[in-house]
């Protein structure tokens, strides 16, 4: 099962977002974003819930905990 890092770059491309564009949605660095998809460092609880709310897609899915991207 993929971690959050491959999940959130995967989802990002296949939008066509760049990593500037999602930094500014997150309201943060563009270097900081890049920590979360290359594992250096893990988002924390509201920027996790933007990111999932972007996506349209489950905390859960984010994190690998399943494959079902849905929300439930």
């Amino acid at each position: 099962m993929p971690c959050f890092p491959d999940r959130l770059k995967k989802l990002r491309n296949s939008r066509g977002v760049t990593q500037k564009a999602m930094a500014e949605y997150l309201g943060i660095t563009e270097q900081a974003y890049a920590k979360y998809e290359y594992a250096m460092r893990e988002p924390n609880h509201e920027t996790t819930i933007k990111l999932a709310d972007f996506f349209e897609v489950s905390t859960d899915y984010l994190f690998g905990r399943s494959d079902n991207p849905e929300f439930r």
